[in-house]
């Protein structure tokens, strides 16, 4: 099967739709999703607008970016100490 991509305004609104009342089952056939990824995006995204959602979004991306950051940083210092801790020859 083709995967398809939904926008955040787009999830937000099959959320909507099921708040008001219509069926699940016939949401998710309408739209063309499992049942799974319609619960999957309620219990991520339920009672969030779509600017909210689009903000959560990025500042995932920026915590990833951010603990990626850190990892090589902390990596990059203890190589640094390892070589400043091995004992170097004096001048001959």
């Amino acid at each position: 099967m083709k995967k398809k991509r939904f926008s955040i305004e787009q999830i937000v609104a099959v959320l909507k739709q099921a708040e008001l009342g219509m069926p699940v089952a016939d949401l998710i056939r309408q739209v063309g999703i499992s049942e799974q990824t319609f619960y999957r995006w309620k219990k991520q995204y339920a009672g969030m607008q779509s600017d909210q959602v689009r903000e959560l979004k990025q500042l995932q991306e920026e915590n990833g970016r951010l603990k990626k950051l850190v990892a090589e940083l902390s990596l990059d210092r203890a190589i640094l100490q390892d070589v400043a801790s091995k004992k170097w020859p004096g001048p001959r």
